[in-house]
């Protein structure tokens, strides 16, 4: 049947159109790629061979499994995790420059350090990965077996009794400093630059108590050179069974550790989030990682977005008030 004249203008305009429409979907269907379509950068505050590092390179691994991508692992050490951070929150929101942040870089340094970017408007929270309960030991020659011992050795004579740390204004500084405000003992602070030469001045008896990780401690706890009193986290460390948490020890209101998280710049997609939040969930569920966690004392745990914003606006209000409280400054 043939078209009548009138009609053929009609048809000649809604063809048109119908291509116009299909150009402009093309584009936009092409840009929607799944994602990730390209490796992803963790970037890491601290350099090769430490704790923190060897967490990245798990997550890192196991996440590039369930993603089916090239995860690589950026060591980006130095000014406190600072340079990391601020590599990160200037990168593209895209998902595919991520931070493999810890609860200090969150919670203690907007406090002490002047930052260049706000950790809670630069950074979109991806999800936890794992809690790191400390260890609070003395050295064996310490005449104190549990922390009731401890703290009336303490209070017999203020001032006189010595913490150790891996320095001013981290979280083990900030462990003994919530110690002392919960049993009101006084007691002197002693700096030093990193956790082994603070290991090695309590074994040796220079100093009296240092908060530590569980994998710092328990080769010296398994060879008796130092005693392991409690664990600051809420429940005991399956590395450490035979060890009471600081509650257990009698003491109320001192639960303190670290804990890792990855984030992203402000602005990454939430469709991504999500789906990084989902993969990195699935993984600390998995009963591999879990014991592979273990073993370096650390206890997984993942997280939503959400749970992570409220965990570190928690956390950064309490050591904000302790530091405050305290009088802490890094010189």
């Amino acid at each position: 049947m043939e078209t009548s004249p009138t009609h053929r203008p009609r048809r000649r305009l809604i063809a048109a159109a119908l291509a116009l429409a299909t150009c402009a979907i093309l584009p936009a269907a092409a840009r929607a790629a799944p994602y990730p379509e390209r490796p992803i950068n963790l970037i890491v505050p601290f350099a090769p061979g430490g704790g923190t590092d060897i967490s990245a390179r798990l997550l890192a691994a196991a996440l590039g499994d369930k993603l089916a991508a090239s995860v690589v692992v950026d060591n980006r050490p130095g000014a406190g995790g600072q340079i990391a951070a601020d590599l990160v929150a200037r990168a593209n929101a895209d998902g595919y420059t991520l931070l493999f942040a810890n609860s200090g870089m969150l919670a203690i340094n907007p406090w002490i350090y002047k930052l260049h970017s706000d950790p809670a408007k630069a950074f979109a929270p991806v999800s936890l990965f794992s809690d790191l309960p400390f260890v609070l030991v003395v050295p064996a020659s310490l005449p104190a077996k549990d922390v009731p011992e401890l703290v009336a050795l303490a209070r017999a004579q203020p001032g006189k009794h010595t913490y150790a740390s891996s320095g001013t204004g981290g979280a083990p500084h900030l462990s003994g400093e919530i110690f002392q405000q919960a049993t009101g003992v006084d007691l002197m602070h002693v700096p030093y630059k990193g956790g082994g030469p603070a290991m090695t001045d309590l074994m040796a008896g220079r100093v009296d108590m240092l908060f530590a990780s569980v994998l710092e401690t328990i080769p010296y706890v398994n060879s008796g050179k130092l005693r392991a009193l409690a664990v600051t986290g809420a429940t005991r460390s399956p590395a450490l069974p035979n060890v009471p948490t600081i509650d257990e020890a009698g003491v109320k209101n001192a639960q303190t550790g670290s804990w890792t998280a990855v984030l992203a710049p402000a602005g990454t997609p939430q469709a991504v989030i999500d789906k990084l939040s989902a993969a990195i969930r699935d993984i600390t569920n998995d009963p591999a990682m879990k014991a592979k966690l273990e073993s370096q004392g650390a206890v997984a745990h993942g997280s939503t977005p959400r749970q992570l914003e409220t965990l570190a606006a928690s956390e950064r209000e309490r050591y904000g008030q302790i530091i405050k409280t305290r009088h802490i400054q890094v010189q």
